[in-house]
């Protein structure tokens, strides 16, 4: 706490004389609907640089956020073996872009993602490598171990990631979205944990992810038991979702106008925000404190804290302080 209290001290000085001429600190807390929709979505996409893929379409939706669209709407978004390789590769980019700051993903077409392609991964999954039981099993370690990587990706990345959801999310879209920090959905989309209708559990990530996202174990085993369909209002109802919108076109624009908030915040605030939570989702109270602290002690000594509280005192807009990169 040495380095927080040094924090405090740097700049106290400056601000307490003008914290105590005024009962209000006039923060700017407009709703969300205040960010119009012409801020949100006024330029028109351009392809983000160094984000060309077979499977996945990754845009610059607008400033500091990034648009990733599972790109396969042919095949109802189906995740074939490209998919699973360039969802690591796109998202440990973005991870170390330091000019993003928000990710917007979402489907193309008609629904969010069918699941796994079975056609194109059977052969990885029924007609394994190996001379003998421990070769295969060995073989099948290492190939679960990228698969499930394919999702934690996103829950490494310290920018924060709102899943759009239109349609169906099934099977291997369920674990991709779970990894998500944030979800809307349209009113027509629909959920399923299907691995046990094609005779598997789910193993990247909806068995571990999905009952701390809702926190209802007998709902969670309900829906991994029997793969039926958990309708948007249910979804939203559990707290698996968030918002419902009437269609797609609507959910977009409010995911990047969220975006457009969030990316308009301290970048060191944010991500540390993000970082500390999942640590917290994973660990007691007492070791998520005492990590905190740790993480605090050097995160305290940001510039970001002058200029939020700065811009707060004088009623100015946080989208008009310039916050260096990330």
């Amino acid at each position: 706490m040495a380095a927080a209290f040094a924090a405090v001290r740097r700049f106290g000085n400056l601000l307490i004389p003008r914290l105590t001429a005024s009962s209000n600190l006039g923060l700017n807390l407009r709703p969300m609907s205040a960010f119009t929709q012409e801020e949100a979505s006024k330029a028109s996409p351009e392809e983000a640089p160094g984000h060309s893929y077979e499977s996945l379409r990754v845009t610059a939706a607008q400033k500091h956020v990034l648009h990733v669209q599972l790109n396969r709407p042919e095949k109802r978004n189906a995740m074939n073996k490209a998919f699973w390789r360039e969802m690591v590769v796109c998202f440990n980019k973005i991870a170390e872009d330091s000019d993003c700051r928000v990710v917007v993903i979402s489907g193309a077409g008609k629904m969010f993602s069918s699941g796994i392609d079975l056609m194109d991964m059977a052969s990885d999954l029924l007609q394994p490598t190996g001379d003998d039981s421990a070769r295969i099993s060995w073989h099948l370690h290492s190939l679960l171990t990228r698969y499930q990587e394919t999702f934690s990706v996103i829950e490494k990345c310290p920018k924060p990631v709102i899943a759009a959801i239109h349609g169906g999310c099934i099977g291997g879209g369920v674990d991709l979205i779970t990894a998500c920090d944030i979800r809307y959905s349209t009113r027509d989309s629909f959920f399923q944990v299907k691995e046990v209708d094609v005779g598997l559990a789910a193993d990247v990530g909806t068995l571990q992810r999905l009952p701390k996202v809702i926190g209802n174990q007998s709902l969670v085993n309900e829906l991994a038991y029997t793969a039926r369909k958990m309708m948007a209002d249910e979804a939203l109802e559990s707290g698996l979702v968030s918002r419902l919108f009437p269609d797609k076109e609507s959910m977009l624009d409010a995911a990047f106008t969220l975006a457009a908030e969030i990316s308009s915040k301290s970048p060191v605030a944010v991500q540390s925000t993000k970082i500390n939570l999942i640590y917290s989702r994973d660990h007691s109270v007492m070791e998520s404190l005492n990590y905190m602290k740790s993480w605090n002690m050097s995160m305290l000594q940001t510039k970001d804290i002058m200029k939020s509280v700065q811009a707060a005192i004088e009623k100015k807009d946080l989208k008009t302080v310039s916050f260096s990169k990330l």
